[in-house]
C-alpha cells in the first residue's frame, strides 16, 4: 500500500487518540500479551501526519508516534523471539504506508532547471518519523529471528520495485537508509536478486536514454545504486555470465557520457574495476570505451577519466596492457599537452605509480616514441612551472630506463623538427615567389582576380 504523500496526511483518528494515551511499553507487559500490543503499536504507526503544509499541527500526536517508533526499535534490538509469524505482514504494511509515496519533482527554488551538482537538495519534512521507520525496518531485517521464508510472502517484487522508486528521493539521508535496506534484502532473498539487478539495470539505462534524448538527467539515486552494485559485482561467481558482461559494456560504460558524471563517478569507477578484477579479458573493451567517451573540452571530467584509468592500470594484467598501450598512451600524450594545468598534472602523476612504471619499462620501445614528442615539446613551451618539473621527472625516468632508446627518440624528434622547419621554409619561399610574380606581372594579377569571380 502506498500513500500519496506526507503533505496529504490523514486526520488523526479518534481511536488513535483513545488507545495511545493508555498503552504501555511492549517490553513491560506479560510475554503472552506482547505480540498483541506489538501489533497494536505497528497499526498506530500507520497514521500519517502533515509535516509540510501545517508543520505545527498535531504536535502532541506526532511526538506520540515518534516515541512509539523509537520504543519498537529498542524492543527489536534488545529482545529475542519477538518476530512471530503474525508480525511479518504488520511490519511490512507499516513500512509501506509510511514510505511508499509519490516523490515531488526535483525543483530549483529560483525556477531554473534543478542541477544535482550545484543545487541544495530538498530535505524530507517528515524525516523525524521516516528515519525511525527505516531504523525499525532494518532492525527487523537484521534480527537473528528474521525468517526470509516467512517474509518472502510480503517482501516481494512489487515491494522491491516501490523501494527502488524511492531512490529518486532528493534527501541524501533517505537514500543512505535505502541503500542499506536494499543491500540487506538482496542478501537475504535469493529469489529477488535477479529482479533487483534487472530493475537497477533499467534505472541506469533510463538515465542514459534520458540524457541522450533530452540532454538532462533526472534520477537522484544513481550513486547509491552503483554502490550497492559494487558489492553485488564483488559477489559474482566465476566465470562471469554473459548478461553481466553485456551490462558492463552496454549500460555501465555509457554512463560515462552523462553530464552529471561527477555526482556518481567514484562509485561507477569502483564497479568497472570490480568487473576487471573478476575478468581481465574485459580490459580491452573497457579501456577502448573510455577512450571513445573521453571528454574533449571539459577539463574536470578529463581529470575524473584519468583517475579511473589509473585505477584500471593498478589492476591490469601485463598481457592485457600490451593490447591497449598504444591508444592509451596516445591519449596520455594529449593530456600531457593540455593547456589545462590539472589535466596535464594528473596525467604526469602516472609516472609516480610504481606498477605503471614497471609496465612502461617493459614496453618502453612502444611507449617512449609515443610520449617523447609531447614531453619534450611541453618541457619548453608549457606555461606552468609545476608541469615543467613533472615533465623533467618523466623524461629522467625514461632516460634511466633505456638510455639508447631515449637518445634515438631525441635524434628522431630533432630530425622531424628539422624536416618540419624545412617544409615551412619551402612554403614561405613558394608564397614569396607567387607574391614576386604578382608584383612583376600586374596583368597576371588582374587576370587572376577577375577569373576568381567568374
Amino acid at each position: 500500500m502506498a500513500s500519496e504523500s506526507h503533505s496529504h496526511a490523514l486526520r488523526v483518528p479518534s481511536w488513535f487518540k483513545l488507545h495511545v494515551t493508555c498503552v504501555s511499553c511492549v517490553a513491560d507487559v506479560p510475554p503472552v500479551e506482547q505480540e498483541k500490543l506489538f501489533i497494536q503499536k505497528l497499526r498506530q504507526c500507520c497514521v500519517l501526519f502533515d509535516f509540510v503544509s501545517d508543520p505545527l499541527s498535531d504536535l502532541k500526536w506526532k511526538e506520540v508516534k515518534r516515541a512509539a517508533l523509537s520504543e519498537m526499535v529498542e524492543y527489536l534490538t534488545h529482545n529475542r523471539n519477538v518476530i512471530t509469524e503474525p508480525i511479518y505482514p504488520e511490519v511490512v504494511h507499516m513500512f509501506a504506508v509510511n514510505m511508499f509515496r509519490t516523490l515531488p519533482p526535483s525543483l530549483n527554488p529560483t525556477g531554473a532547471e534543478f542541477d544535482p551538482e550545484e543545487d541544495e537538495p530538498t530535505l524530507e519534512a517528515a524525516w523525524p518519523h521516516l528515519q525511525l521507520v527505516y531504523e525499525f525496518f532494518l532492525r527487523f531485517l537484521e534480527s537473528p529471528d528474521f525468517q526470509p521464508n516467512v517474509a518472502k510472502k510480503y517482501i516481494d517484487q512489487k515491494f522491491v520495485m516501490q523501494l527502488l522508486d524511492l531512490f529518486d528521493s532528493e534527501d541524501p539521508r533517505e537514500r543512505d537508509f535505502l541503500k542499506t535496506t536494499l543491500h540487506r534484502i538482496y542478501g537475504k532473498f535469493l529469489g529477488l536478486r535477479a529482479y533487483i539487478r534487472k530493475h537497477i539495470n533499467n534505472i541506469f539505462y533510463s538515465e542514459f536514454l534520458h540524457w541522450f534524448i533530452y540532454e538532462t538527467e533526472h534520477h537522484n539515486g544513481i550513486a547509491e545504486l552503483l554502490e550497492i552494485l559494487g558489492s553485488i559485482i564483488n559477489g559474482f561467481a566465476l566465470p562471469l555470465k554473459e548478461e553481466h558482461k553485456i551490462f558492463l559494456l552496454k549500460v555501465l560504460l555509457p554512463l560515462h557520457k552523462v553530464k552529471s558524471l561527477s555526482v556518481y563517478h567514484p562509485q561507477l569507477a569502483y564497479c568497472v574495476v570490480q568487473f576487471l578484477e573478476k575478468d581481465s579479458t574485459l580490459t580491452e573493451p573497457v579501456v577502448m570505451a573510455l577512450l571513445k567517451y573521453w571528454p574533449k573540452t571539459h577539463s574536470p571530467k578529463e581529470v575524473m577519466f584519468l583517475n579511473e584509468l589509473e585505477e584500471i592500470l593498478d589492476v591490469i594484467e601485463p598481457s592485457e596492457f600490451v593490447k591497449v598501450q598504444e591508444p592509451l598512451f596516445r591519449q596520455l600524450a594529449k593530456c600531457v599537452s593540455s593547456p589545462h594545468f590539472q589535466v596535464a598534472e594528473r596525467a604526469l602523476y602516472y609516472w609516480n605509480n610504481e606498477y605503471i612504471m614497471s609496465l612502461i619499462s617493459d614496453n618502453a620501445a612502444k611507449i617512449l616514441p609515443i610520449m617523447f614528442p609531447a614531453l619534450y615539446r611541453n618541457s619548453k613551451t608549457h606555461w606552468n612551472k609545476t608541469i615543467h618539473g613533472l615533465i623533467y621527472n618523466a623524461l629522467k625516468l625514461f632516460m634511466e630506463m633505456n638510455q639508447k632508446l631515449f637518445d634515438d627518440c631525441t635524434q628522431q624528434f630533432k630530425a622531424e623538427k628539422s624536416k618540419e622547419k624545412a617544409k615551412w621554409k619551402e612554403r614561405e619561399d613558394a608564397w614569396l615567389k607567387i607574391e614576386n610574380l604578382a608584383k612583376s606581372n600586374p596583368q597576371v594579377n588582374t587576370t587572376l582576380s577577375f577569373s576568381s569571380f567568374s
